[in-house]
């Protein structure tokens, strides 16, 4: 930015002024007056151009300048800091430098000027600086300014909701510095769990508020929260509570530093004794549980169902699709979605677990509920093996090749288009059947698995005299 320090005023004037001038001549004077500024123009005491001087690239309107008025060729605010950079230079007063906006078709150019008296009365020298590079800069400057108030504000903003979410917490949480162990936060709750007063948490070390017989298993199990999701909880003995509590965590990173968000639930209080020792419960039961999102990939899934298909973690099944390792294709997963949709469960649906890798499948019974309202929930699927209860049920049934002995016992008989027909009408008995069986006599199941309208398939049922399992236990008739 020009400032009083570019003008002549106040400086030293020079001893030998007249010598300058035989030395320069009208070359030099020339030269001296173009490498002076940007621009120069040479105006009368009216302020007409007589002449000027500036690189055509950043001046094109530079000729149609010449025989102008200087005050046409500016914007109205200009036009009364030319007329006084003018009334200046007629008193041959001090100059300064003034911002005049000449207009121009791509828009308005600022430049800086200031007006030279020459020992001719009707002659002055305007010498100018383009001052867009400095105006853009500026520009810039202004707008990053403004981008950084937006951000602080919104980082303002998001603090302040954290903060409020964070105090309004029911349940006790700690932030744990990675470094030291040491509490970097606590909410109000946790305050209020372990009978501190308000701010006294912060700093301290967080093994300090458990038993020293549980310190070690603290220690162990944060360090384990910094580096894996998949842990469950453990409890622990408050360090000045006869009291114990219920610990889980998640680890995150921040600004190249190690943190966890450790949640406490006191193991005294019925509530949170029943959501932990239910979250144990089921990591550790037997039977194989899967918790999917409304896509059916997976979420969370249990210690049996990770054994059951032979992963290797939880973390490499997590957001696959549950169909990798449940079900038959296109069948299995589908139906029992749509059970979901129309009753709200869907009850001992017999399918395949399928083994990480593919391979032969394994018999398992699957319930499963929706979690949540208007199908926008988890869903949560509870996997039984009955692969030793089926025993010998699945023993290939005599049945058929008898049957198929009869089929050919009728050739020459019959015609081949009947025997075609019996033999229709049987593999058609024979899958209604499997189907019933399948599903648990769930006769809606049935004929969408078969690709059948209830109607057609109560019909075939009536036509294979198959009707009567309507009174056999487990029958449904969706």
């Amino acid at each position: 930015m020009l400032t009083r320090k570019h003008s002549i005023d106040g400086k030293r004037p020079l001893a030998n002024a007249d010598d300058l001038h035989d030395w320069l001549g009208h070359e030099g004077t020339a030269n001296l007056v173009m490498l002076a500024g940007d621009v120069s123009l040479l105006v009368d005491t009216q302020g007409k151009i007589v002449d000027a001087t500036a690189d055509p690239a950043d001046f094109s309107d530079l000729e149609q300048w010449i025989g102008q008025n200087w005050l046409d060729l500016v914007t109205i605010e200009s036009r009364i800091k030319v007329m006084e950079l003018l009334a200046a230079a007629r008193k041959r007063g001090p100059q300064r430098w003034r911002q005049v906006n000449h207009t121009s078709d791509t828009g308005d150019v600022p430049v800086s000027y200031a007006v030279v008296a020459t020992d001719h009365d009707d002659r002055f020298i305007a010498i100018g600086r383009d001052m867009r590079e400095l105006a853009e800069m500026q520009q810039r400057m202004l707008n990053a300014q403004q981008t950084l108030e937006r951000d602080y504000v919104r980082l303002r903003q998001y603090e302040t909701r954290y903060r409020l979410l964070f105090e309004r917490l029911a349940e006790p949480v700690l932030v744990i510095e990675g470094s030291g162990l040491r509490i970097r936060e606590a909410n109000a709750a946790a305050h209020s769990l372990l009978g501190a007063a308000e701010g006294a948490l912060q700093g301290s070390k967080f093994s300090s508020l458990f038993d020293k017989t549980s310190r070690e298993q603290i220690l162990a199990f944060v360090g384990a929260v910094m580096a894996t999701d998949d842990l469950s909880p453990i409890s622990a003995s408050l360090a000045e509570k006869t009291s114990a509590v219920s610990i889980s965590g998640t680890g995150f990173a921040q600004d190249g530093d190690q943190f966890a968000i450790i949640r406490l639930a006191s193991l005294e209080s019925g509530a949170n004794l029943d959501i932990s020792q239910s979250a144990i419960a089921i990591e550790e039961m037997p039977d194989s549980f899967v918790l999917a999102g409304p896509d059916l990939t997976i979420r969370h899934a249990n210690r049996a169902f990770v054994e059951l298909v032979g992963a290797a973690s939880l973390d490499q099944m997590r957001t696959k699709p549950l169909a990798q390792f449940l079900g038959r294709p296109g069948i299995d997963l589908e139906m029992i979605e749509k059970q979901i949709k129309q009753y709200g469960v869907a009850r001992n649906v017999n399918t395949v677990a399928v083994r990480e890798g593919g391979g032969e499948g394994e018999p398992v019974e699957v319930s499963a509920i929706q979690i949540g309202e208007n199908g926008a929930g988890a869903l949560g699927f509870l996997i039984r093996q009955i692969g030793r209860r089926l025993g010998d049920t699945n023993a290939p049934s005599e049945e058929l090749p008898r049957s198929m002995d009869q089929l050919s016992e009728l050739v020459g008989r019959m015609s081949l288009k009947e025997i075609v027909r019996e033999s229709t009408d049987l593999i058609e008995k024979m899958c209604i059947e499997a189907a019933l069986s399948y599903t648990s006599n769930n006769r809606a199941s049935a004929a969408e698995i078969l690709g059948l309208s209830r109607q057609s398939l109560y019909s075939k049922l009536h036509k294979f005299d198959l009707a009567n399992r309507e009174g056999e236990p487990g029958d449904q008739q969706g």
